[in-house]
């Protein structure tokens, strides 16, 4: 009788707090970015109930939070199918479906450039996880994992406990397997590692002829070092990290850019004596692609000697914690504001560039509850997974086929800077830039299959956990495929592996190939490599 009146009371408290979801599933995915995101969807798809835990508030990471001019555009974008081609689909369906016109046509895979809205994004990516019941929640932060033989049996999150057969890592950071024990690495290996040519340090822009010390001999903000390290090692530094800007000129959407706070002329004194001695001024700014809606996509530039990166800004975002990462943020955010009230403002500064960014703001479309600023930090690259297959440049450039592929990938091997040198002897170099490794005609990379093996842990390490994202590769590797078209195809063939390991009860690393290649194919992945094109570039350029 007392259990039953307990009973009772338990059932009439639940009803006065009802539950909203359930933290039982066959696949947790942690981390909403684009590999995330469609990791969820792909499981839930194979018939898995999935929880999709986001630790901030921003679901869809880069490609709903400003990254808007999608970089497929040099990619072999027929290899790219399943649901990246879906989901472009129903953005161009979104705008069409609002009387609006198409802004590109996926069907085409040519090289043309897609260009889509930040809420457009956001709409369509929130629907396509909730027309599969995904549950989805978002600042749920990873405090610990629960782990037995070599499985993790639960994940603890600031608000609570979540269990589930089989897990994935969706985050830039590699942050669930760091936690679950699983092997990485971070930073740059050393030519002779994977015998890599374009490994170590990479010195192809032109040295500027300017002193990069003050007169106290102190490195000149913006510098990161006085000692590059020798030319062939490796070391911990990643490429930089920035905002991609939301932004337009038109006064009935544009909202005025925040001035900020304690703007500090002084920080730019490198730029100054750039331009004073004959620095060539467009390279200094950002790049800016049309968009709909009247509407420009900024992106730190690849090629300029200064942009909006914050060169060596991201190097401890890896371990930093919410504190620690929350005022990396806000780091580059201020270093965001005053480049541009540089670029605006300053003398030295001609005026043809201030010009060119002048009359620019933020959307008042976009963002509202962020100021119009984009919440999501531009995470190229962080943690990298050790895992039973590691893509190296031979992978990409010399060895394409693989006998276990989840999909393809073909973003040129493309590295923004890592270092800016001050010399002793004088002169400044931005170091760590490599240019796009492409084919000359048409400019995209060079398509190559991305192993099973490569989003899998060690066994001896963890039975039931894949990493679409943070996955194995090394710095040149990475450089290829850190781009969110091959994360979204990457991170589908993961959602599927995952959902087939929970209903088949197996370890991932036991998951017969042939069973996971046969819903590939059936969920639309395309898995069989275009013709063979030998590599035209030459990788030590």
């Amino acid at each position: 009788m007392t259990r039953f009146i307990g009973l009772i009371f338990a059932v009439l408290l639940s009803n006065a707090h009802p539950v909203l979801y359930a933290s039982d599933a066959d696949v947790i995915v942690y981390g909403s970015t684009p590999g995330g995101f469609c990791a969820a969807i792909a499981a839930a798809r194979e018939g898995a109930s999935v929880i999709l835990l986001e630790p901030t508030d921003h679901v869809g990471a880069m490609s709903t939070g400003g990254l808007s001019h999608c970089d497929s555009n040099q990619m072999v974008r027929s290899t790219l199918m399943g649901l990246f081609d879906e989901w472009h689909k129903r953005i161009v369906k979104d705008y069409t479906d609002r009387g609006l016109m198409a802004p590109y046509d996926p069907t085409l895979k040519d090289q043309s450039r897609w260009v889509f809205e930040p809420h457009v994004a956001m709409r369509v990516t929130k629907k396509m996880l909730d027309e599969v019941g995904v549950k989805v929640r978002v600042n749920e932060r990873l405090q610990s994992v629960k782990t037995e033989d070599r499985r993790i049996v639960s994940l603890i999150t600031n608000n609570g406990t979540f269990n589930a057969k089989i897990y994935v890592d969706g985050t830039y950071e590699g942050d669930l397997m760091a936690e679950a024990g699983v092997d990485w690495t971070l930073g740059r290996e050393g030519r002779d590692e994977f015998d890599e040519p374009l490994a170590g340090k990479r010195y192809p822009k032109k040295k500027m002829d300017i002193n990069g010390f003050d007169d106290q001999g102190k490195l000149l903000p913006l510098l990161t070092t006085d000692d590059g390290g020798k030319e062939e090692d490796g070391d911990k530094n990643i490429m930089t990290y920035s905002f991609r800007l939301c932004l337009t000129s038109n006064p009935k959407n544009r909202v005025p850019m925040p001035k900020p706070e304690k703007y500090d002329p002084a920080r730019f004194e490198i730029i100054r004596r750039y331009l004073k001695a004959g620095g060539n001024a467009k390279q200094v700014g950002f790049d800016l692609y049309p968009m709909p809606g009247d509407k420009l996509d900024g992106n730190n530039s690849i090629g300029h000697q200064f942009s909006i990166g914050l060169i060596g800004g991201g190097n401890d975002w890896h371990t930093a914690d919410e504190a620690g990462r929350k005022a990396i943020w806000e780091a580059h955010k201020q270093y965001t504001l005053e480049f541009y009230q540089f670029l605006t403002t300053d003398p030295a500064v001609p005026k043809n560039i201030k010009n060119t960014y002048v009359g620019l703001g933020l959307c008042k479309d976009e963002f509202a509850s962020y100021d119009h600023f984009s919440p999501a930090l531009y995470v190229r690259e962080s943690r990298r997974m050790k895992g039973l297959h590691v893509i190296s440049q031979k992978d990409i450039l010399n060895h394409p086929k693989k006998d276990d592929p989840i999909a393809i990938s073909s973003f040129p091997i493309d590295s923004h800077d890592c270092q800016r040198i001050a010399f002793k002897g004088g002169g400044v170099i931005n170091e760590g830039t490599i240019f796009p490794v492409r084919k000359k005609e048409p400019k995209q990379g060079y398509a190559y299959h991305v192993p099973y093996r490569s989003v899998l842990p060690k066994a001896e390490q963890c039975v039931n956990l894949l990493v679409p994202v943070a996955l194995s590769c090394t710095h040149v590797g990475m450089s290829s495929l850190r781009i969110e078209g091959a994360w979204m195809v990457i991170g589908q063939g993961a959602g599927v592996a995952a959902a087939l390991a929970a209903k088949e009860m197996v370890n991932v690393q036991k998951l017969p190939y042939e069973k996971l290649r046969t819903r590939l194919l059936a969920q639309g992945q395309v898995l069989e490599l275009p013709a063979a094109e030998p590599a035209t570039a030459n990788p030590k350029e």
